[in-house]
């Protein structure tokens, strides 16, 4: 009863619950469409207002609210935004604290309102009223004083009020700030009115252009700065900043193209032109080359030669007389006489250190340029003077060197020859006028110069002479112009200006002159330097072309002769091909590091072994093997020879002899004591640095894409890297503590060191043998074999030492040193043969036998020691019969703990050492020009060498061929 009143509740509950569902969905859809789902009859809104119109409200108040959290939220993102692109914008601007410095602080603003107050006073007191204004009345000066007093105060007022820091680009004209008293202009006369407004007008447009020019000047100073960020943003990003490309003169441009051509031996070389300034010794070359420089700019001494060496100078115009050598950055200054004394030091040590290998004069070019005001534009160069007598001081070729240089540069068919000439020495005594006429015999390229004319005009007494010299009527040569010219009067301290007066005063008041022997045009160095300027431009714009269409040509000819003979190969010149070759040797050089362990001590070992078995062998293993067989010697047993039918007798075949094994061991303890306290450090750093050079070898053989033109400057490089590398000194003691520890061990502990120390002295035995049957061999002549397969026979002295040989052998002693006895009885049998011989050929040919033997026995002592290790290991290593075996593993123990200190001693510190050695070497290689041509040679480098400097020549031409086009 209870469960069917239960059911029956439970489905009245689920029945009520879907009512009530349904009832919400119906009410809903009435209050919408106006239609009931139970009665389906149209429901009355008037019913349920309050309803339809609360609904209504509610979604307008959640659009509402909706709309401000669309706002609010967009507020706030927008602002992060704005405040994102506002720090963005603000860290983009420049950096502006550079105005701190230029304008003024607190204290200088202060000063500078006091200064004002002070002005205010002194012109209060001091002002003078204008006459027309005193017609006026005392009234109007009165009202005018008050005007400017306030106009003051005003402008006190304001900066004491401000006392901040003014911008150039907002300063404003206080002049408009305030207007006039009417007063004034109205109680003045329209004079008065036109001059105040024409005063204040100027001043408006003083504040303006000054306005103007800090707002120029203050873009200016943000264009600089952007550009500098920029170019520190490139720095810190690894990158460097784009060079500015300054516009060069045409004359700097025509001396780098001379520049390239210096040193050329190409005939195309030397044919472009210049100003050779030529001469006798002390004529005055390089005074008349300073006066048209304008600077003393060059050594002088007393008698002595001071050009050892071409100088090439280049003039220009510039804003500034400075001087610059090609090869240096610095610049000095010419109107400083300590830069002048700078620059004359410069010269001089450059050319004492272009003069090697004991000679006088040097064909290396000294190149500088010289820049300043009103300079004449063109290319000289100053040569040794021609001499004819040749002193002890000097070189044997002094002579013949300097007129081969001047007639090498003489040759050039463009050249320039500026012909100098003393004019205080006879004409008779000139070495340099037949030089000249040998070179330009036309003289359409010679312009001929006469110094010293006040000297001349002085000792001669006939002045038709220097007429008929500056005429061309007295020398055997032609020239295009004569000139006569002063530079100074023997004083060092004399000035450029000074001289240049004193030339012109001479001039003026010379009897040439007065006398009309020589025309104004033809005089002072002035004059000179315009005609030689001209001349020389004059003989550029009619060569250039034809010099650059000849290299041209030149170019076309090697690029064919490359393509032919190097068809897959670069273009690369020396310095190219040695900083590829440095570069390949540093990445090999950092390779020695990552080596392995195992390969650097397998290497060390052999070197080390390499190093000691002599040591071992001769200096500790045999004497120690001597020793103790001498100890323990019986008595040699002899009997009675018998003789036979061929005469000969037989001596005893005993064994006496027996082997002391405490005697061995303890002579092994002392030698290799001695031997690990006095040689093996050294003897191990010696193979260290084998072992380095054989890696070395090793990786430089690896290198597959090495290119061979380069292997002699890696090879010269390293050879000259390992002989300046050196070992630490504290690495010998560490080497020597650890080897004395490691030769205490006497215990061999397991039977893999054993069969190595056992194997160890089967090699070394095994080699040694070899060494001995080849001396026995040279010393007895060949066997029967070499006899009859090589057709090979002996010498007398061989057959002799076989004789010898044969007889020891049968002696059948061994002991190291025979004893007088057995050396007699060896005697006595050889003579019965015929075969004469002393005593220490005997024992001389015993060395060879008796080793032989006794290596043929240590032999078998080894191979019988190989299988007594069970024996040793039960004797705990007290067991002496392989003491032999036990030497030569406490060696071979040594030298293994020696390879691993070495290894480490590599590792940490000898192969940084190295390298840094190498680099040193590669660095001083780089700027030995000798040794790279030396290096690097053959048609390929020397092609190369050549197809480059013609393109940059030729490049350079065409760069100057534009700009002289232009110019035009």
């Amino acid at each position: 009863m209870s469960r069917i009143l239960h059911n029956r509740l439970r489905s009245s509950l689920k029945k009520s619950t879907a009512w009530s569902c349904f009832d919400k969905r119906a009410v809903a859809f009435s209050i919408w469409t106006g239609k009931s789902m139970l009665l389906y009859k149209p429901i009355d809104p008037i019913h349920i207002p309050r309803r339809k119109y609360g609904m209504l409200i509610a979604r307008a108040v959640r659009g509402v609210l909706k709309i401000r959290y669309l706002v609010l939220g967009g507020a706030v993102g927008g602002g992060m935004t704005l405040n994102k692109k506002y720090s963005e914008w603000k860290d983009g601007l420049p950096d502006m604290g550079w105005l701190n410095d230029l304008l003024p602080d607190n204290d200088q603003w202060n000063r500078f309102t006091t200064t004002l107050l002070d002005a205010k006073d002194r012109i209060s007191d001091q002002f003078q009223i204008d006459p027309r204004l005193r017609e006026a009345g005392v009234e109007r000066a009165a009202e005018l004083r008050a005007w400017l007093a306030q106009r003051y105060e005003d402008a006190v007022a304001a900066a004491a009020a401000n006392n901040t820091e003014p911008a150039p680009q907002k300063i404003q004209n206080n002049l408009q700030s305030r207007p006039v008293p009417s007063s004034i202009p109205a109680r003045g006369s329209a004079e008065d009115t036109a001059a105040y407004e024409k005063r204040v007008h100027a001043l408006q447009e003083e504040v303006l252009a000054l306005q103007a020019r800090y707002q120029r000047e203050l873009q200016r100073l943000e264009q600089e700065n952007r550009e500098l960020r920029q170019q520190n943003m490139l720095l810190r990003q690894g990158r460097q900043p784009p060079p500015r490309k300054l516009k060069r003169s045409l004359i700097d441009m025509y001396s780098a193209v001379l520049d390239e051509l210096s040193g050329w031996e190409s005939g195309e070389a030397g044919r472009l032109p210049r100003v050779v300034v030529v001469g006798d010794q002390s004529a005055g070359k390089t005074s008349v080359l300073e006066m048209i420089a304008q600077a003393r700019i060059f050594p002088r001494g007393a008698g002595e030669m001071c050009t050892r060496a071409p100088v090439k100078v280049t003039l220009s115009e510039g804003p500034y007389h400075v001087a610059q050598f090609r090869d240096s950055s610095r610049e000095f200054d010419l109107n400083k006489e300590s830069d002048l004394a700078d620059l004359r030091k410069e010269v001089e040590l450059r050319m004492r250190n272009s003069v090697r290998g004991g000679r006088t004069v040097s064909s290396d070019v000294i190149a500088m340029s010289v820049r300043g005001p009103g300079l004449p534009r063109m290319v000289l160069v100053d040569l040794p003077g021609v001499i004819s007598t040749q002193t002890v001081d000097m070189a044997a070729d002094t002579r013949d060197a300097i007129k081969q240089m001047t007639r090498t540069y003489m040759d050039n068919p463009n050249a320039i020859i500026l012909c100098i000439q003393d004019g205080s020495v006879d004409a008779e005594r000139s070495n340099v006028t037949d030089l000249v006429s040998s070179c330009d015999p036309q003289g359409k390229r010679t312009i001929f110069v006469l110094t010293k004319v006040d000297l001349a005009e002085e000792n001669l007494a006939n002045p038709n002479r220097i007429r008929r010299i500056l005429e061309g009527k007295l020398f055997p040569m032609k020239a295009l112009g004569y000139y006569a010219v002063v530079t100074g009067r023997s004083r060092k301290d004399d000035s450029i200006q000074s001289i240049r007066e004193y030339e012109e005063r001479f001039f003026r008041s010379s009897k040439l002159f007065k006398d009309g022997l020589v025309t104004p045009s033809q005089v002072t160095t002035r004059n000179l330097s315009l005609a030689v300027a001209e001349c020389f431009w004059r003989m550029v714009r009619a060569t250039v072309e034809q010099q650059a269409d000849a290299f041209k040509a030149m170019r076309f000819n090697l690029e064919t002769e490359w393509k032919n003979t190097f068809p897959r190969q670069r273009e690369l010149d020396r310095d190219e091909l040695f900083e590829r070759a440095r570069a390949e040797l540093l990445d090999q050089s950092a390779e020695v590091s990552a080596v392995a362990a195992a390969a650097w001590e397998r290497r060390l070992q052999d070197a080390l072994w390499s190093a000691a078995k002599d040591r071992v062998f001769a200096g500790i293993y045999l004497p120690a093997a001597a020793q103790a067989h001498d100890d323990v010697a019986l008595p040699v047993m002899q009997v009675k020879y018998k003789h036979k039918a061929a005469g000969d007798v037989m001596l005893a075949e005993v064994d006496p002899y027996d082997f002391d094994f405490n005697k061995f061991n303890t002579v092994v303890d002392i030698k290799l004591r001695e031997w690990a306290e006095r040689e093996l450090p050294t003897q191990s750093v010696l193979a260290g640095r084998e072992a380095l050079r054989e890696e070395f070898s090793a990786l430089m053989a690896r290198a597959q894409d090495s290119d061979p033109v380069y292997e002699p400057v890696k090879k010269e490089a390293v050879e000259e890297a390992l002989r300046r590398h050196t070992w630490e000194e504290r690495a010998q003691d560490v080497l020597r503590v650890l080897q004395l520890n490691a030769l205490q061990d006497r215990c061999v502990a397991s039977r893999a060191d054993w069969d190595a120390a056992v194997s160890l002295m089967e090699t070394a035995l095994k080699e040694k043998l070899s060494a001995v049957d080849e001396e026995l061999k040279s010393l007895t002549g060949p066997g029967i074999r070499e006899k009859w397969l090589y057709w090979q026979s002996t010498s007398e002295e061989q057959k002799r030492r076989g004789e010898v040989r044969a007889e020891l052998e049968r002696l059948g002693s061994s002991r190291p040193t025979l004893a007088h006895d057995e050396v007699v009885a060896v005697r006595d049998n050889l003579r019965r043969r015929g075969v004469e011989v002393d005593n220490d050929y005997i024992r001389e040919t015993w060395k060879p036998v008796y080793l032989k033997h006794f290596l043929e026995r240590a032999q078998t002592r080894a191979r019988d020691c190989k299988k007594s290790f069970y024996l040793y290991s039960q004797q705990n290593g007290t067991g002496k019969e392989c003491c032999e075996v036990v030497m030569f593993w406490r060696v071979s123990a040594t030298l293994r703990t020696t390879a691993n200190a070495l290894r480490q001693q590599i590792g940490n510190r000898e192969a940084a050492r190295l390298d840094r050695d190498l680099r040193e070497v590669l660095d001083e290689m780089a700027g030995d020009p000798e040794l790279k041509q030396k290096l690097l040679s053959g048609r390929r480098v020397e092609l190369a060498e050549e197809l480059k400097r013609v393109r940059q020549v030729q490049e350079k031409l065409e760069e100057f061929i534009e700009a002289l086009n232009k110019e035009k």
